[in-house]
């Protein structure tokens, strides 16, 4: 995989048990396009800080409708002022192109 991968434009391929998981170095050199996003181990995860609880729901449900579009789920654990997002690829039980597609389009609610 090319190290200048654009995660702006592709959109999430469906996945069955099976599909291919990236390799370190992929996993890698995709975190430098998303800041603030960590590797734990199988997953891939962000803490979004919101000035209160309506904000954070806001996020909540800008990201359920981006999911909704990618057919791609991350975990989310909401609190008042914060959200955890955490992405996996369950049909393979680690990460995937999809999970790094669908953190960029997450991201990208905070660019305008």
């Amino acid at each position: 995989m090319s190290d200048c991968l654009d995660l702006t434009q592709p959109d999430c391929q469906s996945c069955k048990a099976g599909a291919s998981l990236l390799a370190q170095s992929e996993i890698d050199s995709l975190l430098k396009q998303l800041p603030g996003w960590l590797q734990i181990g199988n997953t891939l995860t962000k803490t979004y800080p919101f000035k209160n609880y309506y904000q954070t729901l806001a996020f909540v449900n800008a990201s359920a409708w981006i999911s909704h579009r990618q057919d791609h789920h991350p975990d989310l654990n909401v609190g008042y002022n914060q959200c955890v997002v955490t992405y996996t690829t369950h049909a393979v039980n680690g990460l995937t192109l999809n999970d790094f597609i669908c953190a960029y389009k997450v991201e990208s609610l905070f660019l305008f």
